[in-house]
C-alpha cells in the first residue's frame, strides 16, 4: 500500500505540524478507529491463526472461487496433507518454499501448509519473466515451487526448474479446482489456457505430492521465525526478501481487524488483488481468517467479472488499488451493478485521488477509504477511518500499536525541522525482522533507535493523520531547490482533462536537473495540446516547480497491481535503471 504523493493544498488544511518522538501521546485523544490503541496482541503462529479459525468454523466458507466453494476444514485439509508431502520429502522448519500462483484455492492450502510444516513462504509474482524468478529463487534459495498448469505460468516454472538449483515443481491443477461443469467447459472449450504437465520425476500433481501420515509436530516461536520472505517491489533497486515472522503477520491480520468497527458481522471481501502482494497477503487473506469471513476469489482483475462477482457474492469489502476502482467506474456495467451489500472498499499502493472516491463513492454507496503500508510492514501502517472521521487526501491514522514520527530528511539521526515535511519512520509489531541475506541493507532501513525508515516524505498533522508528500529518492533538484515530483502531479490532475500523470527530473546542464511531466488525458478531452496544458500548469506552480517538457500519451508505464510507475517511466526516458 505504499504511498507516492499528496496534493500541496492540504498541507494548510492540516494545520500545526507536530515532531513529537512519540506520536502515540498526540493521537490517542482524537484516535478515530473502533478498537484501543494498545490492542493486546499476544504471540500466535501462522499455522494456529488457521487453526483458531478452523476449530470455529471449520463448516463455512473460506473460497468462493468463480461459484465454487471451500469450507476452512476443506483448504485446512489440503494444507496438512501438503505439509505432510513436505516432511515426507525431508523439506521442513527454516527451507523456502516458492508459490508462482495466481490467485486459486491451492494459493492459500499451500500458503498455509508450508507454514505447517514450518518452512518458510517465498511469493512470486506470476509475471515475472524466467530472468527474474530464477533470481529471487537463487537469492532466497527456494528448494520447492508451487505453480498451476495454466499456459501463462508452467512453461516459465519449467525454465527455471531446468537452469536452477530448484529441487522440484509440484503442479495444480486449474480446471480441478473450477465446478465441475466450469472444469469440464474449460477442457473443451479453452484447452490453450492449459500446459500439459511433463511426466518427469522432478514435477508432481498437486494431489500425489500431499500425504496422508501423521504431520510430525513443529515447534513455532512467532517472534523469531520466519513464516515469509515477502521481495520489494524493486522501486530502489534489486529487490529484497524482507523477513517476516510468523507474529508480524499474524499481529497486522488482528491490527487489520480491529479496526473494522463490523468485524464478525456477515464478512465476503473480495479477492481480485493478487495474493503474493503483500496488500492482499494481508487485507484479503490473513485478516478474513481473523474474521472468520469467506473471499471471493478471482484468478486476475477483471473489471466486468469483479463487477459480476460483487452482486453475485453479495460483497461486503473490496481492497483495490485506484486504477481497479477506475476501472470499474469506466465500465459499461458499472451503473446497473448492485452494490447494496458493499460497505467499505481500502484503497492503497497508490494515491487516491479526491475526484475518483468521489466519483467511485457515488456510484457504489460505498465509503472508498484510504490506507498506507509497505513490504517491510507486513502489510498496513495506517488507513482512514471505515466509518469515523476520515480526512480525505491523508493516509489516515496509525493503526493499534503502529507508532510514527518523522526525521530529517537528509539525517535521519535528527528529528524534522519543526513545520517542515520529514521522512516517516514507523515502529511496531508487524515491523519486519530485516533483509535476507542482507544485513547492510537492513541495517540501512532502520535508524540507529530501531525504527523502520519508509522512504516516504511526510506531515503529521496534531490528531495523526498523515500526508504523504513523496519519496526521499524521487525529489528532483531544480537549481539548488528540492521539488516534490508528486506535488507537480497533483496540479496537473487538477485539470478536469487530465486522467494520470508522472513526473520525473532530467538532467540539466545549467539547473542540474529539470523537470518534465507525462500525461494521459481523459478519453473525452479532445482540444487540449501538450502546450496549452504545460502553460496552464505552471500558473499553478512555483518557480523553481515549473515544467519544462511536456507529453501527452496513450498510456504510462504500471506495475505488476495497476500503480503507477515513475521509476519505470525514469528508466524509459532516460535510458537508465
Amino acid at each position: 500500500m505504499r504511498r507516492e504523493y499528496r496534493k500541496p493544498e492540504l498541507l494548510a488544511a492540516l494545520g500545526q505540524t507536530r515532531h513529537a518522538a512519540d506520536m502515540a501521546v498526540n493521537y490517542a485523544r482524537n484516535y478515530s478507529h473502533p478498537c484501543p490503541w494498545d490492542l493486546d496482541l499476544p504471540s500466535l503462529s501462522m499455522p494456529d491463526l488457521l487453526q483458531q479459525a478452523v476449530a470455529q468454523a471449520g463448516e463455512d466458507p473460506f473460497i468462493d472461487f468463480l461459484g465454487r466453494r471451500y469450507t476452512y476444514s476443506e483448504i485446512f485439509a489440503q494444507a496438512r496433507r501438503f505439509a505432510a508431502g513436505l516432511q515426507a520429502r525431508g523439506i521442513g522448519k527454516g527451507e523456502r518454499i516458492g508459490l508462482f500462483l495466481p490467485n486459486v484455492p491451492t494459493y492459500p492450502a499451500a500458503y498455509y501448509g508450508a507454514m505447517m510444516a514450518g518452512a518458510v513462504v517465498v511469493n512470486f509474482s506470476p509475471l515475472y519473466t524466467v530472468e527474474e524468478l530464477s533470481q529471487q529463487v537463487a537469492d532466497s534459495g527456494t528448494r520447492l515451487l508451487v505453480t498451476v498448469d495454466l499456459e501463462a505460468l508452467l512453461p516459465t516454472a519449467l525454465e527455471v526448474l531446468d537452469a536452477s538449483a530448484l529441487e522440484g515443481l509440484v503442479v495444480g491443477r486449474f480446471a480441478s479446482q473450477l465446478s465441475k461443469l466450469k472444469g469440464i467447459a474449460l477442457r473443451l472449450f479453452k484447452r490453450d489456457m492449459l500446459h500439459a504437465v511433463p511426466d518427469r520425476g522432478d514435477v508432481t500433481d498437486w494431489d500425489a505430492f500431499g500425504s496422508d501420515q501423521p504431520l510430525e509436530p513443529v515447534v513455532i516461536d512467532p517472534e523469531q521465525d520466519l513464516a515469509l520472505l515477502q521481495y520489494t517491489g524493486g522501486t530502489t533497486g534489486t529487490p529484497k526478501g524482507a523477513m517476516l515472522t510468523h507474529q508480524n503477520l499474524t499481529a497486522n491480520a488482528r491490527q487489520i481487524n480491529a479496526i473494522d468497527p463490523r468485524a464478525h458481522e456477515r464478512d465476503m471481501i473480495m479477492g481480485v488483488l493478487p495474493l503474493f502482494h503483500v496488500f492482499a497477503n494481508a487485507c484479503v487473506l490473513n485478516r478474513t481468517v481473523v474474521n472468520r469471513g469467506c473471499i471471493a476469489m478471482l484468478p486476475r482483475f477483471d473489471a466486468k467479472d469483479t463487477l459480476a462477482t460483487i452482486q453475485r457474492t453479495k460483497a461486503t469489502a473490496m481492497p483495490g488499488v485506484p486504477t481497479m476502482y477506475q476501472a470499474l467506474l469506466d465500465h459499461k456495467d458499472f451503473a446497473a451493478t448492485d452494490f447494496t451489500s458493499l460497505r467499505a472498499c481500502i484503497a492503497g499502493g497508490a494515491p487516491l485521488s479526491a475526484a475518483l472516491k468521489t466519483k467511485f463513492e457515488a456510484g457504489s454507496g460505498a465509503r472508498l477509504l484510504e490506507g498506507y503500508g509497505l513490504t517491510e510492514s507486513s502489510g498496513v501502517v495506517s488507513t482512514n477511518s471505515y466509518e469515523g472521521e476520515e480526512r480525505v487526501g491523508t493516509i489516515g491514522q496509525p493503526i493499534p500499536r503502529t507508532e510514527v514520527r518523522l526525521v530529517d530528511k537528509e539525517d535521519a539521526t535528527r528529528p524534522a525541522p519543526e513545520g517542515e515535511p520529514g521522512e516517516l519512520v514507523v515502529r511496531g509489531p508487524q515491523i519486519m525482522r530485516g533483509y535476507w541475506n542482507r544485513p547492510d541493507a537492513a541495517k540501512r532501513a532502520f535508524t540507529e533507535d530501531g525504527w523502520l525508515r519508509t522512504g516516504d516524505v511526510a506531515e503529521i498533522d496534531g490528531d495523526g493523520f498523515i500526508m504523504i508528500v513523496d519519496r526521499v529518492k524521487d525529489m528532483i533538484a531544480v537549481g539548488g531547490f528540492k521539488v516534490f515530483p508528486s506535488q507537480v502531479e497533483d496540479v496537473l490532475l487538477a485539470h478536469e482533462g487530465v486522467k494520470e500523470a508522472l513526473v520525473i527530473g532530467v538532467p540539466d546542464d545549467y539547473l542540474g536537473e529539470r523537470v518534465e511531466a507525462y500525461v494521459v488525458l481523459d478519453p473525452e478531452e479532445e482540444t487540449l495540446d501538450a502546450e496549452t496544458l504545460r502553460d496552464w500548469a505552471n500558473e499553478h506552480l512555483g518557480k523553481h516547480e515549473r515544467i519544462a517538457d511536456l507529453t501527452i500519451r496513450d498510456d504510462l508505464p504500471k506495475t505488476m497491481i495497476g500503480k503507477l510507475d515513475r521509476k519505470a517511466l525514469r528508466a524509459e526516458v532516460l535510458g537508465t535503471d
